[in-house]
């Protein structure tokens, strides 16, 4: 029996790339969930048009938008087995999906992210602030929990009930790595497998600001050492 898929892409003035995202996202996925966030552009329009289900929530922030997708599933009469977070900037490679679930399928995994490594990064891909701080939050969880994560990549599958368990709070920059250090403290199975990845379409509303890049850069280290200290 195969697995039942859902895909959630939290999305803010994303108009020029959703719609490839989606039309790359394999059809082993029962269900693609955009979440506009506060867009000011087309991003509803254009995501609904290739076939997506489109839920709007107006609290800005990351983590606002994927509590806005789990809430959707959690009404659902029926529950997905599978999870699936993607940026919508078109930045990843969502064909490359079916690649990141296989752990799941096949070895039990709990949670798989996709690490984008440097020789599968195209040149520019990635500002300096972003690989300074993967490398200096994944750096510390090894240091703090014994961690084998290289990247807080938001390409990543996990076991619905899994996410579930996580009891996810963070509203803004530190959802990915917030994810992490449950699944760690949680004791529960996880692995990375290499993605390639690729300049956005468009600005990065984190990484492209040093607004961005500093909130972002605190609160991943505010969730680094408040489990650190538990």
């Amino acid at each position: 029996m195969s697995a039942e898929i859902k895909v959630i892409i939290p999305a803010f003035n994303e108009a020029d790339s959703i719609a490839h995202v989606i039309n790359d996202i394999p059809k082993s996925v029962s269900e693609i969930i955009v979440v506009n966030n506060n867009s000011t552009d087309d991003t509803a329009l254009n995501a609904k048009n290739a076939g997506a289900t489109v839920l709007t929530e107006t609290k800005k922030g990351y983590g606002h938008a994927c509590l806005r997708g789990m809430h959707y599933i959690e009404e659902q009469s029926k529950q997905p087995d599978i999870i699936v977070f993607i940026d919508g900037d078109y930045s990843d490679y969502p064909e490359e999906l079916d690649k990141v679930v296989d752990p799941i399928l096949n070895k039990n995994m709990d949670l798989v992210i996709g690490a984008r490594k440097k020789e599968l990064r195209e040149t520019g891909s990635m500002t300096f602030p972003q690989i300074f701080g993967n490398e200096l939050a994944t750096f510390l969880m090894r240091l703090f929990f014994g961690a084998k994560f290289t990247d807080l990549g938001p390409f990543r599958a996990i076991k619905y009930q899994k996410l579930k368990e996580l009891q996810m709070q963070d509203k803004t920059y530190g959802w990915t790595v917030e994810m992490q250090l449950k699944v760690l403290r949680k004791k529960m199975a996880y692995t990375e497998v290499p993605v390639r990845y690729k300049k956005r379409i468009g600005v990065s509303k984190v990484s492209g600001t040093v607004k961005g890049a500093i909130f972002a850069g605190i609160k991943i280290l505010g969730w680094i050492f408040k489990y650190s200290i538990k």
